[in-house]
């Protein structure tokens, strides 16, 4: 039992003891230089600033197809980074810009509505993005007047 205890003693003296490199002459300047600027830019964020946020198409036909553009500007300190667009309903199809929009600059947001569904109808637009809240949304709004028949039910044929 003494013999065992002191090889236990024995190695964990050498493990404490081997590990006495200094870890200071590991560091690499440039990528401390590195850190420091991701840290001072840690708190800055893109802001994405809509011209307006909801667009009203009016009243349209059943089946028609619409299109609007949604122009913001990055306000924000940093470059804006769109990761996805995704509506509410597969009738709405929004189109992002794929590359960074730098400070200041500015970018548009195609939303595509196919006129699907009848009388008043809205849709949400959800963009996933690197700003503070990480969501921001849209809405497009029309009143569908449903074909002639689809009110009643009635066939269009008039079989």
């Amino acid at each position: 039992m003494k013999k065992s205890f002191l090889i236990v003693a024995v190695l964990s003296a050498f493990i404490f003891t081997s590990c006495k490199n200094d870890a200071s002459e590991k560091v690499k300047e440039e990528n401390v230089a590195a850190a420091a600027d991701r840290d001072e830019n840690a708190g800055k964020f893109p802001v994405m600033q809509f011209e307006k946020t909801v667009h009203d198409f009016g009243t349209i036909e059943q089946g028609t197809n619409v299109e609007h553009i949604f122009k913001f500007t990055n306000t924000g300190e940093a470059p804006l980074v769109i990761v996805d667009a995704k509506s509410s309903c597969g009738c709405t199809v929004p189109s992002y810009p794929k590359e960074p929009v730098a400070s200041g600059e500015t970018g548009e947001l195609l939303v595509k509505f196919n006129g699907s569904g009848k009388n008043q109808v809205s849709k949400t637009v959800t963009i996933t993005a690197n700003t503070k809240a990480g969501k921001e949304t849209l809405q497009i709004k029309a009143f569908v007047n449903p074909k002639d028949g689809a009110a009643t039910g009635t066939p269009l044929s008039g079989n």
